[in-house]
């Protein structure tokens, strides 16, 4: 089955190819390289008299899935490639990485935990090493630990904002001031191109006071409340998802530290079910490109809180970090690695018990 999908971006990279590349990894400096002609992003639109970058094609291959009881599920297994090229060919060692957007809820929550009560996670770790990825600052101007994206590769929220404006809509600011957004020195034309960098906005085009708006927001995105947390199945599931050592990663608790300026985000006990940490989730989901101190195969643990209500905001159930996985079931299913005996355990579920899990993490 082949599929265009219009809902994903697509990061782009190719492996070091100078001993000064080879350095700023190293040195954590920069979490990847782009590729020379199309960038850190492939970019599918484009304004008025410009090409598009090019088009990602998907095609899926299912795979049935035996259960426990004698239930099928089947698993779509994604190909990607990009047609339609506007600027010449890329690098034949491009690594792609299709990504959806994950949830922006309680992320200044997630900002607030000190960074060492995560780090005294990875070191615990009850038997699964999470590792931190640990990442260069723009705002800091150090290497600090990543919390954001679908490999922590971004440190703060502010960053991630900025690197949002600029890679998705092109929009310059102050951390990241490049006025032609992800355009390279291969595509000239963008980057002569009329841009909107003010003086009256600090020389860029989303000038600070607005930025801090629209990181303020960031921060503060409400998580919603539970839904039936003492529903007797929802309990059963409970005491499931802990079983099989779901909790292993997807820790559920930590108390928020001293936010500066923000105190409703400040010591709060908070239930986001993830470690913000790295982990090998095997093959099947690898993306094969690295990111800062992240592998290929290597992902931070998602938060759980609010996961039950994506169908009633988003409009759809499309889990994982390309969105493959058509419900949580199938989510857990692709679950390799260190999460792999958890995955088996749920398989061997009864239906009637892998539905109890699955109400419990619709419930949070």
């Amino acid at each position: 089955m082949q599929d265009d999908s219009h809902s994903l971006l697509v990061r782009l990279s190719v492996p070091p190819a100078s001993d000064d590349e080879k350095a700023k990894l190293a040195n954590r400096g920069v979490n990847t390289i782009p590729e020379p002609t199309y960038g850190g992003q492939l970019q599918d639109l484009s304004i008025q008299g410009f090409k598009p970058e090019g088009q990602i094609k998907i095609d899926y291959k299912e795979t049935p899935v035996e259960l426990a009881g004698g239930e099928t599920v089947q698993l779509r297994s994604p190909t990607y490639s990009i047609v339609d090229l506007g600027y010449g060919p890329m690098r034949p060692d491009t690594m792609l990485s299709p990504r959806v957007a994950p949830p922006m809820i309680g992320l200044g929550l997630l900002e607030a935990i000190p960074e060492d009560e995560i780090l005294a996670t990875a070191s615990a770790a009850q038997g699964i090493s999470g590792k931190p990825n640990q990442v260069w600052s723009r705002e800091q101007q150090k290497v600090v630990l990543g919390r954001f994206g679908w490999k922590a590769g971004v440190p703060t929220i502010a960053e991630q904002t900025a690197a949002a404006a600029s890679g998705d809509i092109g929009l310059s600011t102050s951390l990241n001031p490049a006025p032609s957004g992800d355009c390279t020195a291969q595509q000239k034309d963008c980057l002569d191109a009329p841009n909107g960098n003010s003086p009256q906005y600090q020389n860029v085009e989303l000038g600070d006071d607005l930025f801090k708006l629209v990181a303020f927001y960031s921060h503060n995105l409400a998580v919603p409340p539970r839904r039936k947390p003492d529903d007797p199945e929802v309990l059963k599931g409970k005491a499931l998802f802990y079983g099989i050592g779901c909790a292993g990663c997807h820790r559920p608790k930590f108390m928020t530290g001293e936010a500066p300026s923000e105190p409703h985000l400040s010591h709060q006990l908070i239930w986001p079910y993830t470690d913000l940490l790295l982990h090998d989730m095997g093959e099947g989901l690898a993306d094969n490109r690295p990111d800062g101190e992240a592998s290929g195969s290597e992902w931070r643990t998602a938060p759980l809180w609010g996961i039950g209500l994506t169908q009633t905001v988003n409009g759809h159930t499309l889990f994982l970090h390309d969105g493959r996985a058509r419900n949580i079931a199938e989510a857990i299913l692709w679950h390799g690695g260190q999460a792999q005996k958890s995955r088996d355990a749920f398989a061997k579920l009864s239906k009637e018990d892998r539905d109890r899990l699955v109400a419990f993490v619709n419930s949070l």
